[in-house]
């Protein structure tokens, strides 16, 4: 049992022994502290037992990053760039992470090697990729000789989720993706191995489909906060599917800390304010949590001030700003502090201030007194 109002920077006096899936958010993606406290609180779990980690960061791509740090070949400035999406390779923190995994592995057996894993899907949520590349892995694991070319740019551009007349989803181009990647699947696991070419096969094949899947939802003729907010369930719902693979690949070697948005891991639903449209979704926490029970814990990250985007100093009534008189840097509670959300953010800030919705959805908070924008 966590003791009530308990506070520590040693993440595991907030944990149980059940803990398998640690989640740690950060509440905007603007600023750096919580990477940096990320990394930190990685290395104190990597010595306790955890063996892999899990990024908001594509599931695909991130499998070069596995590589790597398993003491494959490749220079670290490809890594960073080819390995992950939404620019998050530009981040000092999260390269120093892929170079500190890749020193602790070396010299080590496999079974104690640490394993980096991306658990998003391949999109943002106003755009998506072309399916081609991932239909084409497939198609190239099976020795297939089937035509996938496809206008990548169709697929790829802005007005193909934002406009429903641009989307390529619903046309007969689609459909014939479609029909050729379910046959392909159907193949694959008809041909099923263990090794790890037929994994990322599958892999491979999977993102495809579920980007046909996302494609055709920007197709459907319906308002566009509707199309937004299952556009938002289906990459938190990929997610939710991800972490719960990552899990059983891990389940043998120890527990997975997985870091994150704050709205994507939290219990309860996440909302958001997009294109003048308010959206509401089932975060991958809330679907991960029922599956999982007590074998899931979260630690939500919160943030007084940072001063290069212009996130001042909170009100002290706010819960932000009666943690923040209580730690000198940073530091962890299971205290969940009454009072109304902090009003002085706006939406290209990305912060999503603390309130008793998100606050029901996590088993403590990590709070960052001053956060910084790249640096330590």
């Amino acid at each position: 049992m966590l003791r009530l109002n308990h506070m520590s920077q040693d993440i595991r006096e907030f944990t149980t022994p059940f803990t398998e899936l640690l989640a740690f958010g950060e509440p905007t993606h603007r600023e750096h502290a919580h990477t940096w406290v990320r990394n930190e609180l990685f290395e104190q779990l990597a010595a306790h037992g955890y063996r892999s980690i899990a990024l908001e960061t594509c599931r695909i791509r991130a499998l070069l990053v596995d590589d790597y740090v398993q003491g494959g070949p490749g220079d670290l400035d490809t890594v960073m760039e080819e390995g992950f999406s939404h620019s998050f390779g530009q981040w000092p923190a999260n390269r120093e992470l892929v170079e500190w995994m890749r020193e602790h592995n070396s010299g080590r057996p496999a079974e104690e090697r640490l394993a980096f894993h991306g658990f998003d899907f391949q999109t943002e949520t106003t755009s998506a990729p072309s399916p081609r590349p991932y239909l084409e892995h497939a198609r190239d694991h099976l020795g297939e000789d089937v035509d996938l070319s496809t206008d990548d740019e169709m697929w790829s551009r802005d007005e193909a989720v934002l406009d429903l007349t641009k989307s390529p989803g619903l046309s007969e181009e689609a459909l014939r993706l479609r029909e050729i990647g379910v046959g392909m699947l159907r193949r694959l696991h008809g041909r099923r191995t263990l090794d790890e070419a037929w994994h990322r096969a599958e892999l491979h094949l999977t993102a495809g489909l579920e980007l046909l899947r996302y494609h055709r939802e920007c197709a459907e003729p319906n308002p566009l906060g509707v199309r937004i907010t299952r556009l938002c369930q289906i990459r938190d719902g990929v997610m939710a599917r991800n972490l719960l693979e990552i899990r059983r690949a891990e389940a043998s070697r120890g527990p997975t800390f997985v870091f994150a948005h704050n709205a994507h891991l939290q219990r309860t639903t996440s909302s958001m304010e997009m294109g003048g449209e308010r959206v509401e979704w089932f975060s991958a926490g809330a679907l991960v949590a029922p599956v999982l029970g007590d074998r899931y814990t979260v630690v939500a990250g919160t943030l007084g001030r940072n001063d290069s985007f212009g996130l001042g100093e909170p009100d002290r009534a706010t819960p932000e700003g009666q943690l923040q008189g209580r730690f000198t840097t940073w530091g962890i509670t299971n205290e969940m502090p009454v009072g109304e959300p902090r009003a002085d953010t706006s939406p290209e800030m990305g912060y999503f201030p603390l309130d008793r919705h998100l606050m029901a959805g996590v088993d403590a908070l990590l709070h960052v007194r001053v956060g910084r924008p790249v640096t330590r």
